[in-house]
């Protein structure tokens, strides 16, 4: 239980860390507003993958995430520097659209119901 406590500390400070090294690198007119989701974590603590959900224009998104990535080692520095951990995980980054998904099934759930609304004053002429 021990080895879990530590494993779900240390991802919570990489997420931390990743989105304030993010937040001061990269300006919001430049990438959009960036959040990190999640941190995934190996066993031996020794790489991380960060997932990013970027909040602007579908072309801008693409050229901060790229952005993002090209800086991966100097982020992976500042967390080294802002995080002390015997070994920095090696950092690697991926765009989480769970967010995009979401809104997606929430876009279907609506048009759904607005055809159900349509579609029950015919249903109750039976």
């Amino acid at each position: 239980m021990q080895h879990n406590r530590r494993h779900d500390r240390v991802r919570e400070l990489i997420k931390r860390a990743a989105g304030e090294v993010i937040r001061r690198m990269f300006p919001v007119q430049e990438t959009g507003i960036v959040s990190v989701t999640d941190v995934g974590i190996s066993n031996d603590l020794r790489s991380a993958v960060v997932f990013l959900s970027i909040f602007s224009p579908e072309n801008m998104k693409k050229k901060a995430f790229h952005m993002i990535c090209e800086k991966a080692k100097l982020i992976q520095m500042q967390i080294a520097h802002d995080v002390v951990l015997k070994y920095t995980p090696q950092i690697r980054f991926e765009l989480d659209d769970s967010i995009d998904r979401g809104n997606r099934v929430m876009e279907i759930l609506e048009q759904l119901e607005q055809e159900g609304i349509q579609a029950d004053p015919l249903e109750s002429d039976d």
